[in-house]
């Protein structure tokens, strides 16, 4: 049974392969085309608020996985072409018939290149933040990756504002916006999303992605170096890259206002050529 708050997203269930997932929709005007969104890691649905409502002209959909947030703990371990098609399954559950743009960040950001893949007419363009080609990619700082491998940032917000910029070398009240509408996942759920991405890449198919492709990185990730956007800039067709001068790993939302218009201006240009044009009026570093 669906539950709608004020300003908020309709939060739902759907259930795949046997797996119950919280699902949110934020309705929009309906004028754009929707927007799939893969969460980061151990990251519930909550934190796409900002987004959802900066977006009154198109519908964000997104979903909780197993064992975070509010979809219960995972009963098998899952791959990423699992999620794609769970994310299928939740759009067309929901009545999204037509292609959709698609936003990862981070982890998601993987999720994101692989659901391109799986269901290429079923994606129009392309957003991809802070995130790299999977397993073979430049490796991050090595202090931020032995605290990424614990939930203990999602459990502790001493531990999280003590080790934020070591973490993701972003500014301090970086923290304030990632904790606000922050709940830990469970051990198994985070443990199970972490190995979901072992051996998985997406360097072999990147080539062949025919869509229009924002990558969106800082310049001071420490998770995720800008290396790896670069590789994905230059792997995929139709990509262009954007940096962020002075920022880390959570970009998205602690520069959230520049990172909303240059997505909106990608999102809303016209499509093929066209769109290619507009993108490179845009400031890019490539």
């Amino acid at each position: 049974m669906s539950t709608e708050y004020p300003d908020a997203p309709v939060i739902d269930f759907a259930t795949f392969g046997g797996q119950k997932l919280r699902t949110a929709i934020w309705h929009g005007t309906g004028e754009k085309k929707p927007l799939l969104f893969f969460n980061g890691i151990g990251a519930n649905l909550e934190i796409a608020h900002p987004l959802g409502t900066a977006l009154p002209d198109r519908d964000v959909i997104t979903f909780d996985l197993p064992g975070v947030g509010g979809s219960p703990d995972p009963v098998v371990p899952y791959r990423p072409w699992w999620i794609a098609r769970a994310a299928k399954s939740i759009l067309l559950k929901n009545g999204y018939h037509d292609k959709v743009d698609v936003l990862g960040v981070s982890w998601g950001g993987g999720v994101a290149q692989q659901f391109a893949f799986q269901y290429k007419k079923r994606v129009d363009q392309l957003v991809l933040a802070a995130t790299s080609p999977g397993s073979i990619m430049v490796p991050g700082d090595m202090g931020a990756l032995t605290k990424m491998s614990s939930p203990k940032r999602y459990t502790d917000r001493a531990f999280l504002k003590k080790h934020f910029e070591t973490l993701y070398g972003d500014e301090r009240d970086g923290a304030a916006a990632f904790s606000q509408n922050m709940t830990a996942p469970s051990i198994r759920g985070y443990m199970y999303q972490l190995s979901a991405m072992i051996g998985w890449t997406s360097l072999p198919f990147l080539p062949f992605l025919p869509h229009n492709t924002l990558v969106l990185a800082g310049d001071r990730d420490r998770i995720v170096p800008l290396a790896n956007a670069r590789i994905l800039k230059a792997m995929i067709p139709k990509a262009r890259l954007h940096v962020f001068e002075d920022a880390g790993h959570l970009f998205i939302l602690s520069r959230a206002d520049d990172v909303i218009t240059i997505m909106r201006d990608f999102l809303d240009a016209p499509s093929g050529e066209a769109a290619t044009e507009q993108t490179d009026a845009m400031k890019v570093a490539i």
